[in-house]
């Protein structure tokens, strides 16, 4: 049983944290009375008061005097359990639910309240930040850097701002030291592996001394490395380069003693992300098809995935939680509850997956000295749950109230949950991009980035800035296309950094830009509401095309926000791509973007 610590026993604790602001006492009081707690420790559960004062857990024990000022939650015959960590996510416009204010509603109504999040460009990560931090509520969002190799996982559909390409162990260095000035709370993915399941065409991998290199280039910061995996003899390399954590099931082969001996000789942890291969989510079978072949394939690819985690579990390899929510079939939140009971389906006992998504997962982020465990001066994030999760792991389902730095955010007496509305648009000066600044950057100090087709197989495209012929310079586009349909080339001028804050145009009447070009384009405005599009012609010399809005029409494809159409007021980008056939070049020259 777990000695209880009184409330007076923690003066000398504040007394000492002097010097952390983010540890010393004020704000609201709160004791939940009655619990019973789950620490996360390796204690056993036991009945206990715990007291919450601002952000912090101040006491936990039987004993503990709760103050007369105290607001108290009667929670006899409930469990208090630490929040939940989900360690891979993709905060994607493609998930479910697929804008920022729901996906932060799914992770705190189920209890998460820490979220990796690997979907954005760190070029977003600063206007990222800002949004989570004006929400009403919010998990805690760790923004992570992405790696791949050319031709790898990730890198069909990333432009390389969002993923960085290295081969060699010196460009890998290089692409960390290129993430490390926006703040990365971690690495990952990191697109280790190129394996396509058995059922597609491979990717490429990424070659091990790449990998250690990279890993020895991101601890010298401190920062985590969790990588993209599904072979096992990768990750016996990621054992070689001492990798945080082995992200996604091993499915190609059982594991044999001396790989799982490498594994844990590397002090990686492992993280299945069973959620998004779960075979009775919606549509998970279908996937297959109904080639023999390919179903047997597919289900050799879970008996492994499953045993596999089992024979790291019972060697003691750290198992952590993530679940690849965002991905098809694995929405936001729900996938964070079914990720622990696929691990107890898979051997764990409820305890251990528990820990795993708190404890565990909070050490390998370096955030266990905050969160992830229910002890005093930690960081009040905690989970009421109407059950015992340590007996039957199902009972994380039954989610009563959540807690995120003290304070109540889901469950009776909490707020409304975020209204789903993005954040509040900005004017932007009329003149984007002249391409006369030394670092390539527009004249509204965003960053240019490509937009080639997405797929395994990609069209080629190379931009830069070039000496314009009379002053000045312009952006040159040039590329070769994919054999495929609808091959296509295109340059990105986000109007706000990472495109997140839209951009308020509603003083304009259009847009306005030089162009040379072998060809039809496509000028393109991305708005949260869709894409709006009109045709413009490039010739040998060059020469002004005025673009009025009126002219842009609705494309098909989602929309972030749904509207009744042209507002003005959430435009994110211009694009202006040329479509080609299979096998074409295609060349552009750009100067003088902007809005008249």
């Amino acid at each position: 049983m777990k000695r209880p610590l009184a409330f007076a026993g923690m003066i000398a604790f504040f007394i000492s944290a002097a010097g952390r602001t983010d540890a010393a006492p004020g704000g609201a009081t709160t004791a939940i009375v009655g619990a019973t707690v789950f620490d996360s420790t390796g204690a056993a559960p036991y009945r206990a008061t715990v007291l919450i004062q601002g952000d912090r857990i101040v006491a936990v024990g039987t004993n503990v005097k709760v103050p007369s000022r105290a607001k108290i939650i009667d929670a006899s015959g409930e469990a208090l359990v630490p929040g939940f960590y989900d360690l891979h996510t993709h905060w994607t416009a493609s998930g479910d639910p697929g804008v920022t204010p729901a996906i932060a509603n799914a992770y705190v109504s189920t209890g998460v309240t820490t979220s990796n999040d690997f979907n954005s460009s760190p070029e977003a990560f600063a206007a990222r930040r800002k949004w989570l931090a004006s929400l009403a509520i919010a998990p805690h969002v760790n923004l992570c850097g992405r790696l791949s190799t050319p031709g790898g996982h990730g890198a069909d559909w990333a432009d390389t701002a969002t993923t960085k390409m290295i081969v060699t162990p010196q460009s890998a260095r290089d692409g960390v030291d290129q993430i490390v000035p926006y703040k990365p709370d971690c690495l990952g993915e990191v697109m280790v592996d190129g394996w396509r399941y058995g059922l597609s065409p491979d990717d490429t991998s990424m070659n091990e001394d790449a990998l250690v290199a990279l890993v020895d280039e991101a601890h010298k910061y401190d920062i985590p490395v969790l990588t993209h995996i599904l072979r096992t003899q990768k990750a016996v390399e990621a054992g070689h380069a001492k990798v945080d954590v082995i992200a996604h099931a091993l499915q190609d082969l059982p594991l044999t003693d001396e790989q799982v001996e490498a594994i844990k000789k590397g002090g990686d942890y492992f993280a299945p992300t069973l959620a998004v291969y779960d075979p009775d989510k919606p549509g998970r079978r279908a996937q297959a098809g109904t080639d023999a072949a390919r179903r047997a394939r597919a289900n050799a690819n879970w008996s492994n995935a499953v045993s596999n985690t089992k024979k790291l579990y019972d060697a003691g390899v750290p198992i952590a939680a993530g679940t690849d929510g965002g991905m098809p079939g694995t929405p936001h939140g729900k996938s964070s509850l079914r990720e622990m009971e696929l691990l107890v389906q898979a051997g764990l006992s409820p305890s251990a997956a528990l820990i795993a998504a708190t404890a565990n997962s909070a050490r390998i982020m370096r955030q266990l000295a905050d969160r992830g465990t229910i002890e005093p001066g930690k960081r009040a994030d905690i989970v009421l749950i109407k059950g015992a999760p340590w007996t039957n792991i199902a009972d994380v389902e039954k989610t009563d109230r959540v807690f995120i730095d003290g304070k109540l955010v889901f469950g009776p007496g909490a707020p409304p949950l975020n209204a789903i509305t993005p954040m509040p648009a900005i004017a932007v000066a009329p003149l984007v991009a002249d391409f006369e600044r030394a670092d390539g950057r527009t004249s509204l100090d965003t960053l240019v980035v490509t937009e080639p087709d997405g797929g395994i197989e990609r069209s080629i495209e190379v931009i830069d800035t070039v000496a314009r012929e009379n002053s000045g310079h312009a952006l040159s586009m040039m590329g070769k296309m994919a054999i495929k349909p609808d091959a296509q080339i295109a340059v990105v001028l986000p109007l706000t950094k990472g495109s997140i804050q839209p951009a308020d145009l509603r003083k304009y009447k259009g847009i306005k830009l030089d162009l040379r070009g072998d060809g039809p384009y496509e000028v393109e405005l991305n708005t949260l509401s869709g894409t709006y599009s009109a045709t413009i012609i490039g010739s040998a010399k060059w020469h002004t095309v005025d673009v009025p809005f009126a002219d842009l029409k609705k494309q098909k494809g989602r929309a972030e926000f749904a509207t009744t159409g042209w507002t003005g007021d959430d435009v994110t980008e211009i694009e202006i791509k040329a479509v080609r056939k299979g096998g074409e070049k295609a060349w552009l020259l750009l100067d003088n973007v902007g809005f008249y």
